[in-house]
């Protein structure tokens, strides 16, 4: 539903805030990133950190906690953007020193980073209900507020600056980052929603919650178009969603090791993957959309094959599977609660790379732009480079 009595952010006269979503001609393409006097890292400072094997070929140790969240930009290949739980989030760039810019502001843990499409913006989500909006150069853009709670995940619109959030207060709201204009609030979720997107076509938004549900909306009029919920859908809270590129199947995982396949025109459940004893914490579509990785906690990571329903393989951990990142159309990473990153080959199942380094679990992975590196963050304060070049 709409949402007519929230302010808008900033002042602004232009209403016509959702064209984004029909016309493609006036989105902006230009980037402008401009670094000056960067300060160097210490390179003594890794020393603490290396007690043990470390393959990765930097680390970041700005933080002074944990880091829950960890962004690549698009167009950049050098920078990153960390954020944890000291409160603070970064931009820096590999191998140009130990930061570039600290992202100031937010009075609780960074929990969420995402860039625009084009690079020029960066989002920031704190469990202090703000969203912050940085250019490149980590320039304050502006404060997005509206949520009631902690920020759970942030996604941009694919093709524009409308930045979509999640909070744990059961709402998800959108906003023109350019305007720094509230456009809508989507309300019906009964918990905290835990996981989102805009389909890739931009047309849809899709939402998963600790109720155990999936709502279909329709961004421009805040229509809930379908609610998916019940038997033969998950029993407990949905923690991950994803979405394939054709913008008609949402791959859904649940705290119950549940993982559904809906069709997103009917809202129907068309598929279950049956084969997690333990909560799943990640799941992502290979960029083909033939086939899909499901990662849990109960220590597997599991190819599957989309068009037929059939399990691929089962890859084998040590320990919980926190996150996962598709390298290219055979390769698929992940972060384990054991600090090690690893790379599968998901036509034989084989771990064909264990990155070593971290000393506590893995909280999130990002791909470079150009694929040549795989930045991991960590709850030992710490994000590491590793590179990938070859595995794509």
């Amino acid at each position: 539903m709409s949402f007519p009595g929230a302010p808008p952010i900033y002042d602004d006269e232009d209403d016509n805030d959702d064209e984004v979503f029909l016309d493609e001609s006036d989105i902006i393409h230009e980037v402008s990133m401009d670094y000056e006097d960067l300060p160097d890292a210490d390179d003594d400072s890794e020393t603490e950190h290396e007690e043990h094997d470390d393959d990765s070929m930097h680390i970041f140790t700005g933080h002074t906690g944990e880091l829950y969240s960890v962004a690549c930009s698009p167009t950049d290949v050098a920078l990153v953007a960390t954020g944890g739980g000291d409160d603070r989030g970064f931009l820096w760039k590999i191998g140009q020193g130990d930061w570039a810019s600290e992202l100031q502001g937010h009075k609780d843990s960074v929990s969420s980073l995402a860039f625009s499409y084009d690079g020029q913006f960066l989002a920031s989500g704190s469990l202090d209900g703000i969203v912050q909006v940085w250019d490149a150069s980590g320039n304050l853009k502006g404060a997005l507020e509206g949520p009631g709670g902690g920020i759970e995940w942030l996604r941009w619109h694919p093709r524009g600056h409308i930045l979509l959030a999640g909070s744990e207060d059961s709402t998800v709201w959108m906003w023109n980052a350019d305007k720094g204009s509230f456009l809508n609030m989507f309300s019906g979720h009964g918990g905290s929603v835990t996981c989102g997107d805009f389909t890739p076509d931009g047309k849809i938004i899709c939402t998963g919650s600790d109720d155990a549900s999936l709502r279909i909306w329709n961004p421009k009029t805040g229509e809930n178009i379908h609610v998916v919920r019940g038997h033969p859908y998950h029993a407990e809270g949905l923690t991950c969603l994803a979405i394939n590129s054709t913008s008609t199947l949402a791959l859904t995982g649940s705290k119950d090791g549940s993982v559904h396949i809906v069709n997103i025109t009917s809202g129907k459940v068309i598929n279950t993957l049956a084969s997690h004893s333990d909560s799943i914490e990640c799941v992502g579509f290979a960029p083909s959309d033939s086939w899909a990785a499901v990662g849990g906690m109960d220590q597997k990571l599991v190819i599957w094959d989309i068009e037929h329903s059939l399990s691929r393989g089962t890859c084998d951990h040590e320990d919980g599977v926190t996150c996962l990142a598709w390298l290219g159309a055979s390769y698929v990473a992940t972060g384990c609660v054991d600090g090690n990153v690893r790379i599968w080959d998901s036509r034989s199942g084989e771990c064909v790379k264990t990155f070593k380094g971290h000393s506590d679990p893995i909280q999130s992975l990002s791909v470079s732009a150009n694929r040549d590196y795989l930045v991991s963050a960590s709850l030992d304060h710490t994000a590491r480079v590793f590179e990938i070049e070859g595995f794509q």
